[in-house]
């Protein structure tokens, strides 16, 4: 995929040395490869496309319509995968109903304390509707930035003889980011779909991809993913 939209956010001196360091080499897609949905939950979208600013006074953690437009491209993802019977996996939060087990997120981030949750009868840790789990599915629930932390995921990987990860869902600067690096680190050849990632940022989204694309994964689109299976 091309880079230059995202590289946009780095000086010249930047690029310079980027080019110079040789780092960004491509990965390409193991064998056995699943798909990952991060975090893609009523919090990080909220229920609907709105205004960013909008979206946030009723979902503190919502992404706005960055998160809206990546779904259309994680349900092409779903629909290819599951045709092809390659393993899909999403992650979500899973909290206490008391939120005791919020650990270092209490005293970092404000709305996820307790209270701070909106008003709703929907769970916000709820995969979003368009993109609802099949029996088929694994979740994975998660209360750290990475999928891999605290979680059976690795485990269920080795079950499934997956080589690769094809990562989708939000945000680019956080739980995908946090996941790409833990999943390179267990060896695992990585790609993360560009348009189908989101983060309510787009300054952290492209330092993001470039960082990805230079030290752990393959920056790729969703057209070229679809190509690469077939």
């Amino acid at each position: 995929m091309d880079l230059t939209p995202f590289l946009k956010a780095f000086s010249d001196d930047d690029l310079q040395t980027m080019a110079l360091a040789g780092y960004g080499a491509p990965m390409g897609l193991g064998e056995r490869p699943a798909l990952m949905v991060v975090d893609a939950t009523w919090a990080f979208c909220g229920d609907r496309r709105e205004p960013l600013h909008q979206a946030i006074q009723r979902w503190p953690n919502a992404c706005g319509p960055a998160a809206w437009d990546s779904i259309a491209h994680i349900s092409r993802l779903l629909q290819a995968f599951r045709a092809q019977g390659r393993p899909v996996i999403y992650t979500r939060g899973s909290w206490r109903a008391d939120r005791w087990d919020l650990g270092s997120w209490r005293w970092k981030h404000v709305p996820s304390r307790p209270g701070a949750q909106p008003a709703t009868d929907r769970d916000p840790d709820e995969i979003v509707t368009p993109l609802r789990a099949e029996p088929s599915d694994l979740i994975i629930g998660k209360q750290k930035p990475s999928a891999f932390f605290g979680t059976p995921l690795q485990s269920h990987l080795t079950l499934l003889g997956c080589d690769s990860l094809v990562i989708t869902g939000g945000t680019t600067s956080g739980c995908v980011r946090a996941t790409v690096v833990d999943a390179f680190s267990a060896n695992y050849r990585v790609a993360v779909v560009a348009d189908a990632c989101f983060d309510r940022n787009q300054t952290s989204h492209a330092v993001s991809m470039v960082d990805m694309s230079a030290k752990y994964a393959d920056i790729l689109s969703t057209d070229e993913i679809l190509a690469a299976l077939g």
